[in-house]
């Protein structure tokens, strides 16, 4: 394995929080400051790429993230996996990102930029709809959490259907709820990114969403 270690010197957790940090939505952040995605979000990169990630902390003292990645895949593995496709990149095509998470805009947004993609950004689902209204001949793909403060993406995908009906949408989420998603299925979106998502996964759908054929009855 590859070892990387993220140290630092703060005030460190107690046992009760340690067992929580991974949770989704668990947050030690005031209300709006957070969603407690981060870590969550972590995790699941981690594991995707058949690593483990292990924390020791101390009050007063600070916290160790040790993250383990492995160095080479087993040459002894009996069971040969079918290989995937490889992932068709972009050709400039303008992604809409929405996500009130700054750290989470700016994974999505330079994962798209290294894979040929153009990206805006909005931290809310507000400015979204603002930007779409100006942009939106230019845009071809909105990108949208549903859990943000000012017009969640619920609210934001059936305005941008309002506005817009043809507009493609992919819809992310770390803790989908039945009836939102047959809200979103009824307004037409048909991809949906489980949190936390590999890069792999996203630029699947994107590219997928995009070269989509509409169904009879939808509009072209």
């Amino acid at each position: 394995h590859v070892a990387l270690r993220a140290v630092d010197t703060g005030s460190g957790m107690t046992t009760e929080v340690m067992e929580k940090i991974f949770d989704p939505f668990f947050t030690t952040k005031e209300i709006g400051k957070g969603t407690g995605l981060g870590l969550a979000t972590v995790i699941g990169i981690v594991k995707s790429h058949g690593g483990f990630l292990t924390v020791q902390s101390e009050i007063g003292i600070g916290t160790t993230f040790s993250l383990f990645l492995p160095a080479a895949a087993d040459a002894d593995a009996g069971d040969v996996e079918k290989e995937e496709a490889p992932v068709i990149g972009g050709n400039g095509e303008l992604v809409l990102v929405v996500d009130d998470e700054p750290p989470i805009r700016e994974a999505l947004v330079h994962t798209l930029a290294a894979n040929g993609y153009r990206a805006y950004t909005a931290e809310d689902g507000s400015d979204a709809l603002a930007l779409y209204f100006q942009r939106r001949s230019d845009i071809s793909l909105v990108l949208t959490d549903i859990a943000m403060a000012q017009m969640d993406g619920v609210a934001l995908v059936r305005a941008l259907k309002k506005l817009d009906p043809k507009v493609r949408v992919i819809v992310s989420s770390g803790h989908f709820q039945k009836e939102n998603i047959v809200i979103l299925e009824g307004l037409g979106v048909k991809t949906f990114l489980d949190k936390p998502y590999t890069a792999e996964k996203m630029l699947r759908a994107v590219r997928a969403e995009l070269d989509s054929v509409p169904a009879p009855g939808e509009p072209k």
